[in-house]
C-alpha cells in the first residue's frame, strides 16, 4: 500500500504535531480571523500550483455519478448527505456551466445495485437542475454499483470524437460497491478510453476508488465537512490537463444571431415555429418568431449554446467562446510581499481599500503594470475575474495582452 502511495506517509504514521497553534484569537477573542487565513492560504497555493502551459480540453464531456444507497441518508452531513449533495451540485452546475459553455454533462445515479441515467449529455444547466430536484425527492437505499455506473457512462463517452474531453465525477457515500464482474477490467478500459475518473468520498478512502483516481489521471478526495465538499467540487470547474492521447481537430461551429420582431412585419419577418429544444417536453412547447437560426438548416433554439437536433452543428456565441479560452491563457501569478505597516502605501488598486497590520500580513505585486493588491482581489482577480485590472487599464500593458 506503501508503494502504492510514491512512498507517502500516512497521517497516523507521521510525527506529532500541534496543528492546534495555527488557528490563533483575535483581539475579540475570535477565531473567524484566522479560520480565513488558513482557507486564502489553500486557495493561493491551488493557484500556484496550476501548471502553466499545459493544453487543455476546452469542449468538455462529463457525467456527473451520484451515490443514492442507504449510506446518503445519514446526517454527519446537514441535514442528510442527500439534500447536502444535491444543494451543492446545484451551485456547482451552474459554475460549471459559466466557466465551461460549450461543454457537456449528464446525470447518473446509483442505487440498489444499479446505475440509472437521469439526465443525458446536454449543454443546457437547466435540464440538470431540474434533474437534481427529481433526484432529491428519490428514497435512498440498497447499496451502490461503481462498476455499473462506470460502464454506462463509458458506453456514451466512448463514442465521443477523439478531440473531446471524456471525464467522470462520481459522488460516493457508501465504503462498498456491489459489482456484477471484476472492476479492474472496467478500470482498464476506462485508461484505454482516455476517461478521467475523479472521486468524492463523503465516508472515507476506499482502496479501489483511489485506484481508480489513480489510474485514469483523476483526483481522489475525502471530505471533511460541507465547506470542504464545495472547495472539492469547485476544483472540477476549471479543465483538467488534457491527456497525451487527446487529438486536436478543427471543429466546425455556427453563430447564429438572436431574431426578434413580431410576425408579418416585413417579408424577411420570422414565422411562428417551435424551437427544436423543447420538442421532447410537450408542456413546454410555445410558438414563437424569435429565437436563435441555425445558419446552416435554419432550425430555432430558444437559448445557446447548443447541439442542433436537425444537422449536429455546435451553436455558441462569441461570448461562450471567450469565457472558454481565459483557462488557456491565466493571469500570472502576482508576487507576494510583506506588508509594513510604516512604509507608505498605496491603497489596494483594484478594491481602493487601505491595507491595516492586523487583516493584511501581506500584499500582492503584479509583475507586469506593477500595482499592489489585497488578498481579496488576487483571489478574485486570478479566479474570477481572469484579467489584471491595472494592465487592462494601462495601455502600454494592454498592448501586450493582445
Amino acid at each position: 500500500m506503501a508503494a502504492e502511495d510514491d512512498g507517502k506517509e500516512y497521517r497516523w504514521e507521521t510525527g506529532y504535531e500541534k496543528t492546534w497553534e495555527a488557528i490563533k484569537e483575535d483581539d475579540d477573542g475570535l477565531l473567524d480571523g484566522s479560520v480565513a487565513e488558513i482557507i486564502q492560504k489553500a486557495k493561493r497555493k491551488r493557484m500556484l500550483e496550476r501548471k502553466s502551459n499545459a493544453r487543455l480540453g476546452m469542449m468538455r464531456h462529463i457525467f456527473v455519478v451520484i451515490d443514492l444507497s442507504e449510506c446518503m441518508a445519514d446526517q454527519d452531513l446537514k441535514p442528510t448527505r442527500q439534500i447536502c449533495t444535491i444543494k451543492l451540485l446545484n451551485a456547482f452546475i451552474e459554475e460549471f456551466f459559466d466557466h465551461n459553455p460549450i461543454s457537456q454533462m449528464g446525470i447518473i445515479v446509483m442505487k440498489n445495485k444499479r446505475a440509472e441515467k437521469v439526465s443525458d449529455l446536454t449543454g443546457t444547466a437547466k435540464k440538470h437542475i431540474k434533474a437534481l430536484h427529481q433526484i432529491e425527492s428519490m428514497p435512498c437505499g440498497g447499496e451502490p454499483s461503481l462498476q455499473n455506473a462506470l460502464e454506462m457512462a463509458m458506453r456514451s463517452l466512448k463514442m465521443l470524437p477523439s478531440h473531446a474531453s471524456r471525464e467522470i465525477l462520481i459522488i460516493l457515500g457508501s465504503l462498498t460497491t456491489c459489482d456484477p464482474g471484476d472492476i479492474n477490467q472496467t478500470i482498464n478500459e476506462l485508461k484505454e478510453h482516455v476517461i478521467q475518473c475523479s472521486l468524492i468520498s463523503l465516508a472515507g478512502e476506499v482502496h479501489i476508488c483511489k485506484a481508480l483516481a489513480k489510474t485514469t489521471g483523476g483526483q481522489f478526495g475525502v471530505v471533511l465537512d460541507d465547506a470542504h465538499f464545495k472547495d472539492l467540487l469547485l476544483l472540477h470547474v476549471e479543465p483538467p490537463p488534457a491527456a497525451a492521447k487527446l487529438e486536436p481537430a478543427l471543429i466546425k461551429m455556427g453563430f447564429p444571431h438572436h431574431v426578434t420582431g413580431a410576425v408579418g412585419q416585413s417579408k424577411d419577418a420570422p414565422m411562428l415555429a417551435i424551437c427544436m429544444c423543447h420538442l421532447d417536453v410537450p408542456s413546454e412547447c410555445k410558438l414563437s418568431a424569435g429565437g436563435y437560426f441555425c445558419p446552416q438548416c435554419n432550425s430555432k433554439y430558444c437559448e445557446l449554446p447548443v447541439e442542433c437536433k436537425a444537422c449536429g452543428l455546435t451553436l455558441a456565441s462569441a461570448p461562450h467562446l471567450a469565457r472558454s479560452y481565459h483557462h488557456l491563457f491565466p493571469v500570472a501569478p502576482f508576487a507576494e510581499l510583506p506588508f509594513n505597516a510604516g512604509d507608505d502605501n498605496d491603497p489596494c488598486y483594484s478594491c481602493q481599500r487601505s491595507y491595516s497590520a492586523s487583516k493584511d500580513k501581506n500584499i500582492y505585486k503584479c509583475g507586469r503594470c506593477l500595482q499592489i493588491f489585497c488578498v481579496d482581489c488576487d483571489i478574485f482577480v486570478h479566479e474570477t475575474l481572469h484579467m489584471c485590472p491595472g494592465c487592462a487599464s494601462h495601455p502600454s500593458t494592454t498592448s501586450q495582452l493582445k
